[in-house]
């Protein structure tokens, strides 16, 4: 009986020291794939999104969160007015608008 439990106490030491370092690297890896395929992304989108609002001006034809499309002519700190038909203007929300389209696309369409 004392062979077998000095050969359990000589095998039991190796293996607990080695496994702390591989599970770290595990963790380091995981954290580094996370923040570059998700944090990383959002916020670069939050970026973009803000630099848009921002640059809202008298003209520009724009999409809102609703799927209103419509020109924008008065700007103000936090709202809009939005033309959405030929004497039809609406307030709303800066953060509202989704998208800025390009020039002449609602005469187009």
């Amino acid at each position: 009986m004392n062979i077998i439990s000095t050969a359990m106490a000589q095998g039991a030491a190796p293996a607990a020291g080695s496994g702390g370092l591989s599970s770290l690297i595990f963790m380091a890896a995981f954290i580094a794939i996370f923040y570059f395929m998700l944090i990383r992304p959002q916020q670069k989108r939050a970026k973009e999104q803000q630099a848009m609002l921002a640059a809202l001006a008298n003209g520009d034809e724009v999409v809102t969160s609703g799927g209103l499309l419509g020109r924008i002519v008065e700007v103000g700190d936090n709202y809009l007015g939005v033309e959405i038909a030929e004497g039809v203007r609406i307030k709303v929300q800066k953060s509202a608008i989704t998208q800025v389209l390009p020039k002449g696309t609602l005469r187009n369409g």
